[in-house]
């Protein structure tokens, strides 16, 4: 499988403007070269499922259009990780809400965000895009890809006045992560995979800038 990037979209562009766009077999296209074909009002021909070209035209609509359902036995797994990941946001927001309540309100906002991503297993996903707080490393063309962590989080940042709240943080991310791998072998259908993906970028994404906040300071940390 060959992924087709933003940057590779951007780099054909600025030699050749075009208004639409063919994806082969056996490609795919990242959630940020989506967004910019979107965003250019560029029509996409999909040659892996040509019953489900879209055009831009139809706005950045978040909701895909219902795949086929996850068989029992993956609908069962993805259920399973899926519980304990909301577990997880939940015992985090706990205990930040003893040190910390406008972050503990932050993560409990990302934890219903999440929760909207269930539907994923029926074969649809509803959910819709986080609002951006945009800041020197996330903007809206990066937003709901993976890009990393700002900075890498060391023994050092532990001794700092708020690196607890930072490695709870890091933690719920890291596991984040995790299950975005994890649910590619269960989620088959690629624009559903597509759109779980970017909607899980963006909540990494968001906890990234909560990190950066903890961090404190005003300038950028990201590497």
């Amino acid at each position: 499988m060959k992924f087709i990037t933003e940057e590779d979209l951007r780099d054909l562009y600025k030699t050749q403007p075009f208004t639409d766009y063919d994806l082969q077999e056996g490609e795919r296209l990242t959630p940020g070269a989506r967004q910019f074909l979107l965003d250019r009002s560029i029509d996409l021909y999909d040659r892996n499922d040509p019953f489900a070209n879209i055009t831009s035209n139809a706005g950045n609509e978040s909701k895909v259009k219902p795949a086929k359902p996850l068989c029992e036995k993956k609908k069962a797994m993805y259920g399973a990780k899926f519980r304990v990941l909301e577990t997880k946001f939940l015992l985090t927001a706990k205990e930040l809400l003893t040190i910390d309540v406008m972050m503990s309100q932050q993560v409990t906002n990302l934890y219903k965000q999440f929760k909207t991503l269930v539907s994923v297993a029926d074969g649809e996903c509803v959910a819709t895009d986080l609002t951006l707080t945009q800041c020197t490393g996330i903007t809206e063309e990066n937003f709901s890809c993976c890009i990393g962590g700002c900075f890498d989080i060391t023994e050092f940042h532990m001794q700092m006045p708020k690196g607890k709240e930072m490695l709870m943080l890091l933690q719920l991310r890291s596991e984040l992560e995790v299950f975005d791998i994890e649910t590619e072998e269960l989620v088959s259908d690629v624009k559903l995979q597509q759109c779980l993906s970017g909607k899980l970028n963006q909540i990494i994404n968001r906890l990234s800038q909560m990190i950066c906040s903890a961090m404190g300071g005003s300038e950028c940390q990201r590497a």
